[in-house]
């Protein structure tokens, strides 16, 4: 089977290929436009394999879509490729409505045109998988509260209403096109070869050099934490037996304060790393507390009963043995992260408005 995975290059999207390629001998065409969280370094395991062709190309680009659908043929595309980043949201969100609306529109007018053309059994088969975000439903108040998929929507930020927007075309083109489409909402994702703007690894790098360890607000905004590498199982296995039209929340029935996750951290390098590189005493002592963001969330959680019970998938990996594998993985990669940090992003701050 081959396979379409757009933002390839990125986070979640390059857990994928990795797995596809490596767990379970597939085929995939990665479309990337390689933004500045787009680090092909991230897929050095598995370039060199004849099943993996590489496309540079901006989902918005309509005729460029086109060619590389019409020409590779996949029978199933995974759409991965987002901005996703809360703060780069505030500073600047034109680039989140280009990419994840004005692009998602563009990519499923493209593949609707590809899918009708297909012969009948391929068609039956296909599948687009459209990837999304528990942020797109907005805070929850009570401290038992879940996401649910019939949960109403409620963006509180840029980026979370450009992702609502997309999900929202998604379900629009299946109802009206008969397009098969699914999508998924998942929870915070962690894990190897995340881009240090996110908590997790600009944690463990600031505090690996000493810096800072910054803290919006009291530290106790929630989320539910969920592996990555979890994550990509998830999604492959929605593509496969999902129904069309459907969603299905992915989450990691790990609920953390940022401040539990960054203490975490602290405990596990105290650990792994005793000999600090740091002129701090202690790891801890890095913790910085700072002016939080604007409109910030206060807590997310996800119900994820439908996908456990009607696709029988569970996570792997409980907070305590990703967080490990993560920090470890960090410690034994220097190289991927001293070339990720290319000058373009040293680990400031970014979304806080000006006073």
């Amino acid at each position: 089977m081959k396979y379409l995975i757009t933002g390839g290059a990125g986070f979640i999207g390059s857990a994928v290929i990795r797995h596809l390629i490596q767990d379970l001998n597939q085929e995939v065409i990665n479309v990337d436009k390689l933004t500045y969280a787009g680090n092909l370094e991230s897929l050095t395991s598995i370039e060199n394999s004849t099943r993996y062709k590489f496309e540079k190309a901006d989902i918005c680009d309509a005729t460029a879509i086109q060619r590389i659908l019409n020409q590779h043929q996949p029978d199933i595309i995974i759409h991965l490729a987002a901005e996703s980043h809360v703060d780069r949201s505030i500073d600047g969100p034109g680039e989140f409505i280009q990419t994840n609306i004005v692009g998602t529109y563009t990519l499923l007018e493209e593949a609707r045109e590809y899918w009708y053309k297909l012969k009948e059994e391929k068609k039956e088969t296909f599948r687009f998988h459209h990837v999304s975000t528990d942020e797109v439903y907005g805070d929850l108040e009570g401290t038992d509260d879940l996401f649910t998929e019939d949960t109403h929507y409620a963006p509180s930020s840029p980026y979370s209403a450009s992702k609502a927007s997309s999900d929202h075309l998604v379900r629009a083109w299946q109802r009206t096109y008969n397009f098969p489409t699914v999508i998924t909402n998942c929870s915070n994702n962690y894990g190897p070869y995340q881009f240090p703007e996110k908590l997790i690894p600009l944690t463990i790098l600031n505090a690996l050099q000493g810096k800072p360890l910054p803290i919006y607000g009291n530290g106790k905004q929630i989320r539910d934490w969920l592996y990555v590498d979890d994550h990509a199982k998830a999604l492959l296995h929605v593509a496969h037996t999902g129904e069309i039209g459907e969603t299905y929340n992915i989450g990691g029935h790990n609920e953390k304060t940022n401040l539990q996750v960054v203490q975490t951290i602290c405990n596990i390098l105290g650990e792994l790393d005793p000999s600090m590189h740091t002129t701090a005493n202690r790891y801890h002592d890095l913790i910085t507390y700072v002016k939080d963001r604007p409109g910030h969330d206060i807590r997310y959680a996800i119900d994820a009963t439908k996908i456990e019970k009607e696709l029988n998938w569970t996570p792997d990996e409980t907070f305590e043995t990703g967080i490990r594998k993560t920090v470890q993985w960090y410690l034994d990669n220097n190289k991927w992260c001293d070339n990720v940090k290319d000058g373009s992003y040293q680990g400031e701050r970014l979304g806080a408005l000006q006073d």
